[in-house]
């Protein structure tokens, strides 16, 4: 299975970049993982809501430039979207490889969120947590997650 991740930004913290490395060496064991990286739209510190919406816009046409092509299942990370256990990932991951979706691509957007033109394309809209997390942190939360639905699903122990 091919597992594409694509964030708005570049990691910055050390302790994320190594997060990263970590878990994605991990995975490697279980699928083929990219991870993708857009260029985050650079803003000042205070702008109005038509401002958000071009960021957003722009943001969302370079993740739709990088969206795998051909079959592929897309998941955004939307804080509006369906809350779902790890338990409830991991199904969602085996149900869709039975259905012959080879390809998965996550989209984990920049501080303001995705366009709605990103969230149209999306075919399942998830929420990590009631929390709010940066996406920098979300990025890694989501690889964590992603590497213990398949522990769960090989019937493998990890930590709980």
């Amino acid at each position: 299975m091919d597992i594409n991740i694509i964030s708005v930004g570049k990691m910055k913290e050390i302790y994320l970049i190594e997060g990263q490395k970590d878990y994605s060496n991990r995975l490697k064991h279980y699928c083929n993982l990219n991870l993708i990286e857009v260029e985050s739209e650079r803003t000042t510190h205070k702008v109005n809501d038509s401002q958000i919406e071009l960021i957003k816009k722009r943001e969302g046409e370079r993740i739709i430039e990088k969206l795998p092509k051909g079959g592929k299942y897309i998941i955004s990370l939307d804080r509006q979207g369906k809350p779902i256990s790890s338990e409830g990932l991991a199904k969602s991951i085996k149900n869709l490889r039975l259905r012959g979706e080879n390809t998965l691509a996550f989209i984990v957007g920049g501080s303001y969120g995705l366009a709605k033109n990103v969230l149209d394309k999306s075919d399942y809209k998830m929420s990590l947590s009631y929390l709010t997390f940066t996406h920098q942190m979300s990025r890694l939360i989501l690889l964590e997650q992603i590497y213990r639905a398949f522990k769960i699903l090989k019937n493998e122990p990890y930590h709980k």
